[in-house]
């Protein structure tokens, strides 16, 4: 485990969140990420809105890094890994070799999500709606009510700080003991603070915000955060 990560226990498990808002699972050699959103630069562009062209590559390095890292032998990824049905036709031939390289040699599950119900096109990789491995299920949208063991995506939690001099905004894993919300992990993903209504439905108090900044993790208790608005 690197200093900078957190590890904790979930479900009888033991699992590490990682600053760059991966999960690793050691006793089953693997690697947890959600919300990839690949391509959601050229989906953008499709309507005329028009971001740097790179989120794709960015989302790929930052991968790239947690399994040279780990060296996990499963990957999941956990929905909304390409922001919407033909994101795996529109990457580019260099990030596509990149992503065969990183799949090479390792179990990888496609968890379906809102943006991407469908399997990705040639990419490789087993599609599935969720995922159960042990103690822990994978889903990309929590379910409402209990949920012991789940690990889901789709609400991009973040957790807002205040120290003496300013606010600070980050991605954060959202955790109350019995489930975990994974941080979108994706370059151009945007997030919904811990506080709104929309994780209240899904997370008992109290829980912590595990805060990622730029070289450690932050376990928070949700009381100590601040709501987006002053």
């Amino acid at each position: 485990m690197s200093e900078t990560s957190t590890a904790f226990a979930f479900a009888g498990t033991q699992v590490i969140a990682d600053p760059s808002g991966a999960l690793y699972w050691p006793d089953e050699e693997t690697l947890i990420v959600s919300d990839l959103h690949f391509e959601k630069g050229s989906a953008y562009a499709r309507r005329g809105i028009f971001l740097p062209p790179y989120d794709t590559r960015a989302t790929l390095k930052a991968l790239w890094a947690a399994a040279a890292h780990y060296k996990p032998k499963r990957v999941i990824s956990l929905g909304d890994s390409f922001h919407d049905a033909w994101g795996s036709e529109r990457i580019s031939a260099h990030d596509r070799e990149t992503l065969g390289e990183l799949m090479s040699g390792r179990e990888w599950i496609w968890v379906l999500g809102n943006h991407d119900p469908s399997p990705p096109r040639d990419l490789g990789g087993e599609a599935v709606d969720e995922f159960t491995l042990g103690a822990l299920t994978f889903r990309h949208e929590p379910l409402a009510g209990a949920a012991i063991g789940e690990i889901a995506g789709h609400l991009h939690p973040c957790a807002t700080v205040g120290t003496r001099l300013r606010r600070l905004r980050r991605r954060c894993f959202a955790f109350d003991g019995s489930r975990l919300v994974m941080p979108a992990f994706g370059a151009y993903t945007g997030g919904l603070c811990v506080l709104d209504r929309a994780f209240a439905l899904v997370l008992k108090a109290p829980f912590l915000a595990m805060v990622l900044g730029r070289h450690r993790v932050y376990p928070i208790s949700h009381t100590k955060l601040l709501p987006d608005s002053a």
